[in-house]
């Protein structure tokens, strides 16, 4: 929720693309979040990486990514390998936690009086991130994230 003088003046799709290794991210906006949108965007990711590189794409469950022509699109680009994450498990998604970032260190500290103000703030924060990228690295141990799975677990099955 937001201030009661808030007013939305609209907004965008964020497609993003993280690099792992040094943490760069490619990013485009849309207006919608279609199957036609994910097409340009891959479109773009095979433009903008190089050509002798496989692409592993970690996605969520969302039908744009399953659509019938971006299936037939990946046919004919075999080094983009989709992966997609189980349902209700977005802590496994990178992408999802830099979505948490920029959400908190820029949309919702921001006013934007119009769509193109929001772009050019999202692309300007993808700019100042790529500036000097960092990885994603995980503290935790992962015998302690297996404990918090095994415990919700049985939690739900005790309930």
């Amino acid at each position: 929720t937001m201030t009661h003088d808030y007013k939305r003046h609209g907004t965008t799709t964020l497609f993003a693309a993280m690099e792992l290794v040094e943490g760069r991210l490619i990013g485009q906006c849309m207006p919608r979040h279609r199957h036609q949108e994910f097409l340009k965007f891959l479109r773009m990711l095979d433009a903008q990486t190089p050509g002798d590189l496989d692409l592993h794409l970690i996605l969520d469950n969302y039908c744009t990514h399953k659509h019938a022509k971006v299936k037939s699109w990946l046919k004919r680009h075999p080094r983009f390998h989709l992966h997609f994450t189980p349902t209700s498990s977005s802590w496994l998604n990178l992408i999802e936690r830099w979505f948490r970032e920029i959400t908190d260190k820029r949309i919702r500290r921001g006013v934007f009086r119009s769509v193109a103000e929001l772009k050019k703030a999202i692309m300007a924060y993808i700019d100042g991130h790529n500036d000097n990228p960092k990885p994603f690295i995980w503290t935790a141990p992962a015998e302690r994230i297996l404990e918090k799975v095994r415990r919700a677990r049985a939690t739900l099955g005790n309930a």
